[in-house]
């Protein structure tokens, strides 16, 4: 039995849940996200609380697990949203907002746009600050680190486009 698919999921003032047979819908005020489940899974509601259950198999109660928690995530991003934070670290490197597309200067010989995807906002604060946000935080954490993999940082000086607060851990240069 899984210890995480046990633990039922509240649902906060403003948020519905649509429990079909094959998908579960979660809608509140930021947005609405939906959810496939697997064979042998199934989404019951009770009150304010979705429970997840599931019957004997190889490998169900790992995905009632897996289920739970993408649940839960969902709750929590059409409530309050995610969002993930990169610094730009380099001598003239800038990052700008155009209409649907985020503009990059990172030291290449050209200038690198980066298309917005839908359901992502990108704010750049200052011109080294550039934030991700959105309901969904699968698709939240994948821009970042496509945006993160157009220059990430490289280990001897530490330039490129990192994480805010992410540690880079950098190597001795060349010794005479």
């Amino acid at each position: 039995m899984s210890r995480v698919a046990k633990a039922a999921i509240e649902l906060p003032p403003g948020v519905t849940a649509t429990v079909a047979p094959e998908q579960v819908t979660i809608k509140g005020t930021r947005g609405t996200l939906t959810l496939a489940l697997t064979h042998g899974i199934r989404v019951v509601q009770e009150e304010k609380k979705l429970a997840v259950k599931y019957g004997a198999g190889e490998g169900i109660a790992m995905q009632a697990g897996a289920t739970r928690a993408h649940l839960a995530n969902m709750v929590l991003g059409v409530t309050k949203g995610y969002e993930r934070k990169l610094e730009l670290v380099g001598v003239g490197f800038r990052a700008q907002v155009q209409g649907k597309t985020l503009n990059l200067t990172l030291g290449f010989s050209h200038p690198v746009n980066f298309p917005i995807p839908e359901g992502i906002t990108i704010e750049t604060p200052s011109q080294t600050e550039i934030i991700v946000r959105g309901v969904d935080r699968q698709k939240v954490g994948q821009v970042a680190a496509e945006v993160r993999g157009i220059r990430p940082p490289e280990p001897y000086k530490g330039k490129g486009v990192r994480y805010a607060n992410e540690q880079i851990t950098l190597k001795e240069g060349k010794k005479k």
